[in-house]
């Protein structure tokens, strides 16, 4: 597989998101097929591995730790702080939390956890209104000069939050939630990255499925699915927006590929700096993924992809409002 570049990091072009090993989407598979899902991603070019805290709490920074022991010198692991969750028990509490002293001591248990010296990639999850960004900035910059960090990086940040971050600690990567029907980085947040030189890793980029073709307004949704909380897959919502879908299958026929792979392939089109992390439980579905850095998409193809998509309108909120009111800060 080929790589790039997020900020000083090289990454391969595709890399896998490990949040859905925590049961979010349903029943998780158990820990030793978990473990030979992630190993068998590495086998397939794989280097760009995603989790936080927040999953479990916990348990998937634990199940990433171990899936990547032996590989350790091989792969770019990636990591999130900020919601407000004990540090010793993983007791939630409500809201956000990223006090300079909370994100020390969420850091050590991250080493102790992921079984590192150093995190590749620390992420603030959520910006934390009740924290000036300069003093999260300063916190990560004093942990990159302890060698406990390698590289800072934001998630669902506005582009003056990513500003301010970048003048007092230089942001390798910011991660938001990007796709053919979710494009909100579009207007600020990519112009941004390409002027500062930051990477931009685009979380969800197959609608949390729904871009796959294989989750239609029938498909049965286990009851921990966080999907049913989703507006965008009500029912009703689902129908509405099958003619993203069937633009998907469209182009996929003609390339030979499948839709999942167009979708990947249609975000790393545009922009060089793009490193997607899709998710899956599956080892099959990671080596179609991967196979979507082998879909080459034409100036003529993404013109015809970008004329299709203005004449159709997306039903429904990308997250619940609960959710959403964290983004964007």
């Amino acid at each position: 597989m080929k790589h790039r570049t997020l900020g000083p990091l090289d990454v391969s072009e595709i890399g896998f998101g490990t949040m859905s090993f925590t049961g979010i989407y349903g029943a998780a598979p158990d820990r030793a097929e978990a473990i030979r899902v992630i190993r068998g991603a590495f086998d397939h070019g794989v280097t760009f591995f995603d989790t936080a805290e927040a999953y479990g709490p916990f348990s998937n920074e634990e199940l990433v730790g171990e899936a990547l022991a032996p590989i350790r010198d091989k792969v770019v692991i990636a990591t999130k702080f900020g919601w407000n969750i004990d540090s010793e028990t993983g007791e939630r509490h409500p809201g956000l939390n990223s006090r300079p002293d909370h994100v020390i001591l969420a850091v050590e248990g991250m080493l102790r956890r992921l079984k590192v010296e150093t995190i590749d990639l620390l992420y603030q999850h959520r910006v934390d209104p009740a924290v000036p960004i300069e003093d999260v900035a300063g916190t990560v910059r004093d942990l990159i000069a302890a060698g406990k960090v390698r590289h800072f990086g934001l998630s669902e940040a506005a582009a003056d939050t990513i500003r301010r971050a970048h003048a007092v600690q230089p942001v390798a990567a910011i991660q938001s939630e990007y796709s053919l029907w979710t494009r909100e980085p579009e207007p600020e947040i990519l112009p941004l990255c390409e002027e500062l030189g930051i990477g931009f890793v685009p979380w969800s980029p197959l609608g949390a499925g729904y871009l796959t073709g294989t989750v239609n307004a029938e498909t049965p949704l286990a009851g921990e699915d966080f999907r049913n909380a989703s507006p965008r897959f009500t029912a009703e919502a689902r129908t509405a927006n099958k003619a993203l879908v069937d633009l998907l299958a469209a182009v996929a026929t003609e390339k030979s590929a499948t839709s999942a792979q167009v979708a990947l392939a249609w975000l790393l089109a545009q922009r060089p700096f793009i490193v997607p992390i899709p998710g899956t439980r599956r080892l099959d579905r990671v080596i179609e993924n991967v196979g979507a850095a082998q879909v080459a998409l034409t100036v003529d193809d993404l013109a015809r992809i970008e004329r299709a998509l203005a004449a159709i309108p997306v039903v429904g909120a990308r997250l619940p409002e609960a959710v959403l009111q964290y983004s964007y800060r």
